[in-house]
């Protein structure tokens, strides 16, 4: 059965040609970024597991200070969760700031950054 709806143009008759967007395909490079969690804090080990991650990820190698101090904040949140604080509010926030940070494959996508084998920008 047809779709709905007339024909598609042909691909050279179509006034915009969007070129597809480059990617930029990053490598963890086994270095461990970014500060330490604050010792005047007691954190959850979820939470001292979730920062290590993200100090050893593939994306921490770009981030800025502003960044880490983010992403500080949002171990505050982490630690909130884990320690009971189940609210949607926060489930929301918290979801919300790690996806800027490329948390999930669909946020990667997003941000056009790929984990891969070398440190290079693609174009698609």
């Amino acid at each position: 059965m047809a779709g709905i709806g007339p024909a598609p143009k042909d691909a050279s008759q179509r006034r915009r040609r969007n070129k597809a967007a480059p990617v930029t395909v990053l490598t963890a490079d086994g270095k461990v970024y970014g500060p330490d969690l604050p010792d005047d804090y007691d954190w959850p080990d979820a939470t001292r597991e979730w920062w290590q991650t993200w100090r050893t990820s593939a994306q921490a190698q770009t981030f800025a200070e502003t960044d880490w101090s983010f992403l500080l904040d949002t171990a505050v949140l982490h630690a909130d969760f884990w320690l009971g604080d189940r609210s949607r509010s926060l489930e929301a926030e918290l979801r919300l700031r790690v996806a800027k940070f490329g948390a999930t494959p669909a946020d990667r996508a997003r941000l056009r950054w790929q984990v891969g084998t070398s440190l290079r920008s693609l174009r698609g």
